[in-house]
C-alpha cells in the first residue's frame, strides 16, 4: 500500500507539474493570461491532479508510518508531522494559484479592473503561489531525514534506500535555499534531480513489488 501510494503520487504530480507549466510564459503577463483562457480546462486539470498528488503524498506518509513505528514511534510521527505540513502549504499555495484562472475568466465585477490590471494581478497570484510551493521543499526535505534513518535502521527495508533518502533531504534542502538565496542560479539544482528521483521512485517501486518482509519481528526501540 505504501508503494502503490508513493508511485501514484509520484506519477501524478509529475503529470500535474508538466500541466501546469505549459501555459506559463516567465516576465510576459499577457502571454501567459492568452495561454491560460485558452487552455482553461487543461489548467484546471493541471490544478485537479496536484491536489490528488498532495492527498496521495499524505495517504504515503501515512502507511510509512504504519510500516516504520515498530522502529521509532517518534521519529514515525515526525515525518508524518513534517509532510502535512508541507501539503497544507503546497495546498494553499495551488489554491492562489487557481485564483489566478479566476481572475481572468471571473464574474463581472472582476471587469472592474481593466485588462492590463487583471493579467498583472493574475501573475502576481502565478509568483505568489510559485513561491508558497519553494517553502514546501523545506518541509519536504525536513521529512526525508527522519524517514531515511528509520529506513536504516529497520531489518525489512533495505539501507540503500534510507541513505538515498537522506541525500534526497540534502538535495532538496539545496534547492530550497538556492530558490530563496540565489533565485537566479536554478542550474545549481539540476545535478540534483537524478538522485531525488532515484530515492523515492526506487523506495516506491521497492514497497510496491517486493515488500517489507518480516516487519513483525522488528523490535521497537525506546522512544
Amino acid at each position: 500500500m505504501a508503494g502503490l501510494l508513493y508511485l501514484l503520487y509520484i506519477v501524478i504530480f509529475a503529470t500535474s507539474t508538466f500541466v501546469q507549466g505549459k501555459p506559463i510564459v516567465s516576465a510576459d503577463a499577457a502571454a501567459t493570461a492568452r495561454n491560460m483562457m485558452a487552455s482553461g480546462w487543461l489548467v484546471r486539470i493541471g490544478f485537479t491532479s496536484e491536489l490528488l498528488s498532495a492527498l496521495l503524498f499524505l495517504l504515503a506518509a501515512w502507511a510509512l508510518y504504519v510500516l516504520l513505528k515498530p522502529v521509532n514511534r517518534s521519529l514515525a510521527l515526525l515525518f508524518v508531522l513534517l509532510n502535512a505540513v508541507g501539503v497544507a502549504v503546497e495546498s494553499m499555495s495551488l489554491l492562489i494559484r487557481f485564483d489566478a484562472l479566476l481572475l481572468l475568466n471571473g464574474d463581472s465585477y472582476l471587469k472592474a479592473f481593466g485588462a492590463y490590471q487583471q493579467q498583472a494581478l493574475a501573475m502576481l497570484l502565478l509568483n505568489a503561489g510559485g513561491n508558497g510551493g519553494m517553502i514546501t521543499a523545506l518541509f519536504f526535505s525536513a521529512w526525508l531525514f527522519p524517514l531515511g534513518y528509520l529506513v536504516i535502521k529497520s531489518r525489512f527495508i533495505p539501507k540503500v534506500f534510507g541513505i538515498l533518502l537522506i541525500a534526497d533531504g540534502f538535495s532538496l534542502l539545496i534547492c530550497f535555499f538556492q530558490m530563496w538565496l540565489f533565485p537566479g542560479h536554478e542550474k545549481l539544482m539540476y545535478p540534483l534531480y537524478p538522485v531525488m528521483l532515484v530515492a523515492e521512485l526506487g523506495l516506491a517501486l521497492w514497497l510496491l513489488i517486493k515488500g517489507a518482509g518480516p516487519v513483525l519481528s522488528v523490535r521497537a526501540e525506546t522512544p
